[in-house]
């Protein structure tokens, strides 16, 4: 273990450890009013739960560290069937939570199957087109993992999770434009992929139906949130009321208005308004560049693998995290339509978390297979 530890990226490990620390202090802060006064709770109740979840990811982080990629990959088919099977159970004994069918209630803890399979799909991905690189001049066999990815989708469209759907899509298609595979097949496939959304859209603007909710459709009416602040606009135009009173230094830990009940759940979604709030676009704007920091060593790591299966795993947890980031922080700041994602090292979320800690796992175990392999030479 000695050995493991030696060749693990020190800078991504104590950044993300920070990370951490700072989210478990804001998931108090901006929990402990709601869990009072509209669940009557322990105002402590979110903060064990998310001390248990990380302690729980960490015990994990540690175990996977022991297992070199290979063996993830070997495990990655059956935890993908599992992963589709939960998908399919939980759509007829899932609990509804925000609209959605897609979680499964177990009493103290939920657990989002949906949230997991991202992960997995990354390791399945990269197990791959790493094990049949020599077969990617052929299109049915470029495409069938891409397929059974298609139908992953499709699950999770239908709970319905618009945001997951859309990061998990993304996810697919990014390794799939990055992996080894004939430019022509790439781009035929892309041309064809735009073409069938293309003429599906079509077809039902035509039949005057859509894919989409009423209330999912509501959410891309997200410009001028205060002026429709009794419709539409009350949690984004909350955010900025929060970001607002916050200016550069904020106006102290524990002292946000907004986490009164005006924000809906502000430990989850919001939780980085509160932050700025509390703490100031100072500490804010540090959080980001953070974040840019952990991308750019993940990324390095990547690069650094010998091998496709190491560079793929490393590319799309960084994907994978950027998403997540990019779409919580445009969609508070209004820049783009609310979706329910959280945020990275700071929201409360029990599978999330645990599926983090699980994906820089990966990313570290990748460095220490690099470190090793240097070693040797």
């Amino acid at each position: 273990m000695k050995k493991i530890l030696k060749y693990i990226d020190k800078p991504l490990f104590f950044t993300t450890i920070l990370l951490f620390i700072l989210g478990l202090i804001m998931v108090f802060s901006a929990s402990n009013v709601t869990a009072y006064m509209s669940h009557a709770v322990s105002p402590y109740n979110y903060f064990l739960k998310q001390a248990a979840f990380l302690g729980i990811g960490f015990v994990l982080f540690f175990f996977m560290l022991k297992f070199n990629t290979k063996s993830y990959g070997m495990f990655s088919w059956g935890l993908l069937l599992i992963g589709i099977a939960s998908l399919i159970l939980v759509l007829f004994l899932g609990a509804a939570k925000n609209k959605a069918i897609s979680w499964f209630d177990l009493g103290l803890i939920s657990i989002q199957p949906s949230e997991f399979v991202k992960v997995i799909t990354i390791v399945f991905l990269a197990n791959y087109y790493d094990k049949g690189k020599e077969r990617l001049t052929v299109w049915g066999k470029c495409l069938f993992p891409i397929g059974i990815c298609a139908g992953v989708a499709g699950l999770i469209f239908v709970q319905p999770d618009l945001g997951t759907t859309i990061i998990y899509s993304l996810i697919v298609g990014f390794i799939f434009l990055v992996v080894p595979i004939q430019r022509e097949i790439k781009y035929k496939t892309v041309f064809i992929a735009c073409g069938l959304v293309f003429f599906g859209v079509m077809v039902l603007l035509g039949s005057g139906k859509g894919i989409l909710l009423e209330r999912q459709m509501e959410r891309f009416d997200f410009r001028n949130p205060c002026d429709k602040i009794l419709e539409n606009g009350s949690q984004v135009c909350n955010c900025y009321i929060a970001i607002n009173n916050g200016g550069l230094t904020g106006v102290g830990l524990g002292n946000s208005t907004q986490k009164y009940l005006y924000l809906p759940e502000p430990y989850t979604d919001f939780i980085f308004a509160i932050i700025v709030e509390e703490l100031g676009v100072i500490t804010g704007v540090l959080i980001i560049l953070a974040y840019m920091f952990i991308l750019f060593r993940i990324l390095l790591i990547g690069r650094r693998s010998p091998n496709n299966r190491g560079a793929v795993l490393c590319y799309g947890v960084a994907v994978y995290i950027f998403l997540h980031v990019a779409i919580n922080l445009l969609g508070i700041m209004g820049l783009m339509p609310l979706t329910g994602v959280p945020l990275p090292f700071m929201s409360y979320g029990g599978s999330f978390t645990i599926c983090l800690i699980a994906s820089l796992a990966i990313v570290q175990r990748v460095s220490v297979e690099n470190g090793l392999l240097q070693e040797r030479k």
